[in-house]
């Protein structure tokens, strides 16, 4: 299996994004470098099909002065449809589904699931494959299903210095009905980039 990092970036009250959708910028512009950082170090950059509609990201490395390695682009998609105009068609990602479908461009992998790629054989497949060291930049749906599904190592959290003041999105979806379901997880390092927080951790096994 593959070493997964979860990287996201919230409010200081907890939100990746307002409820419609809006997320840029949350935190600055040296966090923002920061994880680029973190895909030169990755031998593949996952998100889901609502990032790649919403968003349209490259997912590649842009640092002043860096012509080094580019990660893999790797796009979990379930059953809704994928954009045909997006950029990311240009770096011939691989897309993981359930089922045969047409793509732009780029590598189709099926796996199990029902409405959505099963996170263990997701990433059983990007391994076997040679990716071994993912960077997991997707929305809340996904971020939580690999979450939940154990395959997180460690996760990277920047903390910008901004309050939404309401309920945003989460960085996880999902239900936490009890405190019995938190893990526990070691804080490695805690720092600032910018006006921002870093903070790293990995999963206590």
């Amino acid at each position: 299996m593959p070493l997964v990092t979860l990287k996201y970036a919230m409010t200081l009250d907890g939100s990746v994004a307002a409820v419609d959708g809006s997320s840029r910028w949350i935190t600055s512009e040296p966090a923002r470098q920061d994880a680029h950082r973190l895909r030169a170090d990755a031998d593949a950059v996952v998100i889901g099909a609502g990032t790649l509609a919403a968003d349209d990201p490259m997912l590649d490395v842009r640092l002043s002065g860096y012509d080094g390695h580019q990660p893999r682009p790797v796009v979990i998609a379930g059953d809704s449809e994928l954009p045909d105009t997006a950029k990311l068609w240009a770096r011939r990602p691989i897309v993981i589904t359930t089922r045969e479908r047409a793509i732009p461009a780029g590598v189709l992998i099926t796996v199990p699931g029902e409405s959505h790629p099963d996170p263990t054989a997701s990433c059983a497949a990007l391994a076997d494959a040679g990716y071994l060291s993912l960077l997991l930049e997707s929305g809340p749906m996904v971020a939580g299903a690999w979450w939940r599904a154990g395959v997180v190592s460690r996760g990277v959290v920047y903390i910008a210095g901004r309050i939404g003041g309401g309920s945003g999105m989460p960085p996880l979806a999902g239900v936490f009905e009890s405190i019995g379901q938190a893990a526990d997880v070691a804080i490695r390092e805690v720092g600032q980039v910018g006006p921002d927080l870093r903070v790293e951790f990995e999963l206590e096994r």
